[in-house]
C-alpha cells in the first residue's frame, strides 16, 4: 500500500478536484431543484467517480472498485452529505440572503472537513488490505 502522505496528497488532488467541480454543479443545479436534492444528486455522482479514482490511483489498487468498496465508500459519503447539508441549512437559517460566494465557502469548508474523515475511513478500512485492517487501531466506545 502506498505511503499515507502520498495517498493523502492524491486524495486531496483527485477528491478535492472533483469536490470543487461538484460545488459548482450543486449550486447550478440548485437553481432548478431544492438545494438538498441538488446536493444529494451531485453527491451520488461524485462518490461513484471518486471511488473509482481512489481505487485506481489514490490507494494504489490498480483496478476498478468493487461493489463492496462502492457500498462502503457510499457510507462515508452519506456522512459527508449530511455534514454539507447541515452546514448549508445552518447558513440559510442564520443568513437567509446568503449569496453564491458565501454558500461556496461554507460548502467547501464543510466538504473539506468531511473529506479528512472520509480519507481516514477509506485508507484504514475500505481500501485497506486484510492485514492493514487487522493492524488498524480499534476505537472502543466509552
Amino acid at each position: 500500500m502506498k505511503s499515507s502522505l502520498t495517498s493523502f496528497l492524491r486524495f486531496g488532488i483527485l477528491g478535492g478536484g472533483v469536490g470543487v467541480l461538484s460545488s459548482f454543479a450543486v449550486v447550478l443545479l440548485a437553481t432548478t431543484v431544492p438545494w438538498v436534492v441538488s446536493n444529494a444528486l451531485i453527491t451520488v455522482a461524485s462518490t461513484l467517480l471518486c471511488t473509482e479514482l481512489h481505487a485506481r490511483y489514490t490507494f494504489g489498487k490498480g483496478r476498478r472498485a468493487g461493489l463492496r468498496e462502492h457500498w462502503q465508500s457510499a457510507g462515508s459519503a452519506t456522512a459527508a452529505y449530511l455534514a454539507t447539508s447541515l452546514a448549508i441549512t445552518v447558513l440559510h437559517l442564520a443568513h437567509p440572503a446568503a449569496g453564491m460566494p458565501t454558500e461556496q465557502v461554507v460548502y467547501l469548508g464543510a466538504s473539506g472537513l468531511a473529506g479528512v474523515g472520509r480519507f481516514l475511513v477509506l485508507r484504514l478500512y475500505v481500501f485497506a488490505d486484510r492485514r492493514d485492517r487487522a493492524a488498524a487501531p480499534v476505537m472502543l466506545a466509552a
